[in-house]
């Protein structure tokens, strides 16, 4: 029972974030609504990062963010980021429906090189570091597409967009 809560919770929030990513406009994908702030393509190649991320959860037990690189190239079409968001899911998936209770339970640490910057069970790690970390980018990313003015889907109900067709 706590598996199928967890798969749903995970499965549910990954169908609304394609949902998001189907909108963006290949055009402004070098879009930055500051200059501090990532592009609209980074931002979105940063979703698929955490969708690798939430695989190594799986995979490994532990993840050193010193051994990658600090920032990818961003994705230059909308296309490709549909097939790697969607590949990744694949992945994502098949990884949760062969896992456990006992594997969701088992500690997960998240380093930077001898720095400890969490330890917890899979299973919170996967809501936490994976999920709610992309749901936080993804409303980054409705902000974007909202500046743009682009039409934005629901995600937990109809969107101001949807309420007014």
């Amino acid at each position: 029972m706590i598996k199928q809560l967890i798969i749903g919770d995970a499965l549910h929030e990954l169908a609304t974030t394609r949902r998001i990513l189907e909108r963006l406009p290949e055009e402004h994908l070098t879009w930055k609504p500051h200059v501090k702030s990532m592009s609209l393509g980074g931002l979105a190649t940063h979703l698929i990062n955490l969708l690798n991320w939430q695989i190594a959860i799986f995979l490994y037990p532990e993840f050193d963010l010193s051994t990658v690189p600090n920032r990818r190239e961003a994705l230059e079409k909308s296309e490709d980021v549909l097939k790697e968001f969607d590949a990744n899911v694949i992945k994502l998936e098949k990884l949760l429906s062969e896992c456990d209770e006992n594997a969701l339970g088992e500690e997960w640490t998240l380093r930077n090189g001898e720095h400890i910057i969490l330890s917890q069970p899979r299973a919170i790690a996967l809501r936490t570091f994976g999920i709610s970390h992309m749901i936080h980018h993804r409303a980054q990313l409705g902000v974007y597409l909202r500046l743009l003015d682009i039409p934005l889907p629901g995600l937990y109900g109809p969107s101001a967009d949807e309420k007014s067709k």
